[in-house]
């Protein structure tokens, strides 16, 4: 059975989600809701006011979109912050959605919620049985963990060692069993190893691999993808156009969002960023890297490089620098004597190592197609700077205490004289050359079929028919709901 084939597999096991899910007095949002969260009925909305954010509690299902009020509690407007132009450097409007004010603080628990329920709803998860496998270079296994605790699943979360202490810390709070593999953020394949390891000793492991789990992209497409949109219409002036999509290739779910955008705005450009240390796409490269969540030496399943326009690379002590320079105070007097209003520079923190290497692929973007005031770019600000004090710790302690003169420095030259380095406009084939090296990872090493490869590249239905399965998930999600009762 095809895994975007969602028909009831196992009654016995459907039935122990729903007692699970009554015992613990769970509903379910449907897609649909997450992505138009003012439908969502008054009573929950009222009854989130008096819950945290952050709180493991079921209701908090209901937040898993861009739209939370992290001040009053309530759904509010699209969070999103807009860097302006005396800051980048460019006069094209870059714009993040912001994903700190998601549970967990980062948007990837999107992506689990889109993996973990679909398999709920269909009976392919037992909750009794199953213990939920998480691998993940950070964010992604902090969403499946917290998710795996309100539904009272066993959860697995597997890691590189060297990511940020905030993370093992945190996944440790929540019961997780926590694994740490060889290696840093580009170290995926390891992960992959440890993946294997636990199916060979048991059943009872489910493993929800975000790079190749349509969940993921599936999610993006359609909520993150509809709220780009959304917003557009809310804070476009003029002849303004969305013009790009930017987004670190990662595990390849939030770049599905722009899938969604070229359907709507078509000559929207997707751009891919990587690690300079690690430029898969850019080179076919490899090594290790520092830029935390995004991943590499290797392409997601889930990613549809058709739609891939571009790709580039940043160095990876860039976005570390720039971290400093929107955190510390010394940072905050620099910027606030360019004349940047002091609730901007609050709301810089707001970015975490991979959100601000966004912010620099999206400069790097304007530059290369030399963008005027009437081009909007899009991209995700994933997390915060709360899941990398220890970096500042790390820096402060090994590069010095942050100056003025360092912060003026850091703004300079790697802001303002941010290039057109290290940035390729995609041709056809250089894009299907990137679409072949699945095949080492995924049919040599992963078991896929090479014919389902050569389907994502020749068949014109393929990704429609996996991002279009949504309907079918939301009527399964309502049957669920009644049959538990909740």
């Amino acid at each position: 059975m095809h895994n975007w084939d969602w028909q009831i597999l196992n009654q016995d096991f459907l039935e122990r989600s729903h007692l699970r899910c009554r015992e613990k007095g769970i509903v379910l949002p449907t897609f649909a809701e997450l992505q138009n969260p003012d439908t969502i009925d008054k009573s929950i909305q009222d009854k989130l006011i008096s819950i945290g954010l952050h709180e493991v509690h079921p209701l908090n299902l209901f937040r898993i979109h861009w739209c939370n009020d992290p001040d009053s509690g309530t759904i509010g407007p699209i969070n999103y912050l807009e860097i302006p132009s005396h800051l980048s450097g460019v006069p094209a409007r870059i714009i993040g959605l912001v994903g700190k004010h998601f549970p967990t603080g980062a948007h990837k628990v999107g992506a689990t919620y889109g993996c973990l329920v679909p398999h709920l709803i269909s009976g392919r998860f037992n909750p009794e049985f199953h213990k939920a496998v998480w691998p993940s270079t950070g964010n992604y296994c902090r969403g499946g963990v917290f998710n795996s605790a309100i539904f009272g699943v066993h959860a697995v979360a597997i890691l590189p060692e060297q990511m940020s202490r905030e993370r093992f810390d945190w996944l440790r709070d929540k019961g997780a069993e926590v694994i740490a593999t060889p290696g840093c953020e580009s170290n995926v394949k390891e992960i992959y190893d440890k993946c294997h390891e636990l199916e060979a000793q048991g059943e009872e492991y489910l493993i929800f691999n975000q790079f190749d789990q349509f969940g993921n992209a599936i999610w993006h497409y359609e909520i993150t993808g509809p709220t780009l949109e959304k917003l557009f219409y809310e804070i476009k002036s003029g002849e303004q156009r969305v013009t790009a999509f930017i987004s670190a290739t990662g595990s390849a779910g939030t770049i599905a969002a722009g899938d969604y955008l070229k359907e709507k705005f078509p000559h929207c450009k997707v751009l891919a960023s990587e690690a300079l240390q690690c430029p898969t796409l850019l080179m076919n490269g490899f090594g290790g890297h520092r830029i935390e969540g995004i991943g590499d030496k290797h392409i997601p399943w889930i990613h549809n490089i058709k739609n891939l326009d571009a790709v580039c690379a940043i160095h990876d002590e860039e976005p570390l620098r720039i971290l400093r320079l929107f955190n510390e105070p010394e940072g905050h007097q620099w910027l606030e004597s360019l004349g940047l209003q002091n609730d901007l520079i609050s709301r810089l923190p707001h970015l975490g190592l991979s959100s601000i290497s966004n912010l620099l692929s999206s400069i790097k973007l304007a530059k290369y197609y030399e963008l005027t005031s009437n081009d909007i770019l899009f991209t995700i600000f994933t997390d915060s700077a709360e899941l990398y004090n220890s970096r500042l710790e790390e820096m402060k302690r090994t590069w010095g205490d942050y100056t003025g003169r360092q912060a003026e420095i850091d703004w300079h030259s790697v802001i303002q004289r941010q290039a057109i380095d290290y940035f390729k406009e995609l041709t056809y084939y250089e894009r299907k050359a990137i679409h072949h090296l699945k095949y080492f990872t995924w049919v040599e090493q992963q078991g896929k079929e090479v014919e389902e490869l050569n389907a994502q590249w020749h068949d014109e239905n393929y990704w429609s028919d996996r991002f279009r399965v949504v309907p079918q998930w939301d009527q399964l999600i309502r049957e669920f709901n009644q049959a538990v009762g909740t």
